[in-house]
């Protein structure tokens, strides 16, 4: 039975513009969680120059299995979220074995996209979209049938008539319209 190769993950990142010393404590972070997995062997990162803002960050599993336990962990979903306003991916590369790192005439990279997360405002706005005249219309059908109701209880049946209709039916449409805004590259500023 042939051995499992060990993976070295090859990310590029560009580090938005005075956040260098953030993405700093946030690659020590993600060796910390990535530390406790099984298969885990190592990591490290560097700047491509002094004054750059693109940085390679590289970390090794045992083999494929231990890799994409890691790359599906809420663990790791979590610190990618964390980064959100720092960094933006620029590239991924899965290599097994040194050979990998060096390319044969003709052979093609192996580049995976990374999810990128927006930016906490466009999420606030891509709720807010549907959830302000989903709750006027809430409001304007179940008020004048409930204003008797104690206030709390009013308000704690239109939330239960709301949450789930916009959990299951109106952020996963919205979500799915605004997905070109939503995952567009950030640009730096001059």
């Amino acid at each position: 039975m042939p051995q499992a190769s060990p993976i070295t993950v090859s990310i590029t990142r560009t580090v938005l513009p005075d956040h260098h010393r953030r993405f700093n404590a946030w690659v020590q972070a993600g060796q910390e969680l990535a530390r406790e997995w099984e298969g885990y062997l190592g990591s490290g990162w560097i700047r491509t120059s002094p004054d750059s803002d693109e940085w390679h960050v590289l970390y090794r599993f045992s083999d494929a299995t231990s890799l994409r336990a890691w790359d599906e962990s809420e663990d790791r979903r979590w610190w990618i979220q964390s980064a959100s306003e720092l960094v933006e991916i620029t590239r991924v590369e899965h290599r097994t074995g040194i050979e990998g790192w060096f390319e044969p005439a003709g052979e093609q990279k192996l580049t995976i996209p990374e999810t990128v997360v927006p930016p906490r405002w466009k999420q606030a706005v891509s709720i807010f979209l549907p959830f302000f005249p989903l709750s006027l219309l809430s409001n304007f059908l179940l008020m004048p049938l409930l204003h008797e109701w104690p206030m709390v209880w009013a308000v704690l049946l239109n939330i239960c008539i709301l949450t789930p209709l916009m959990t299951y039916i109106f952020l996963p449409v919205t979500t799915r319209l605004l997905r070109p805004w939503l995952h567009k590259p950030r640009t730096n500023k001059p």
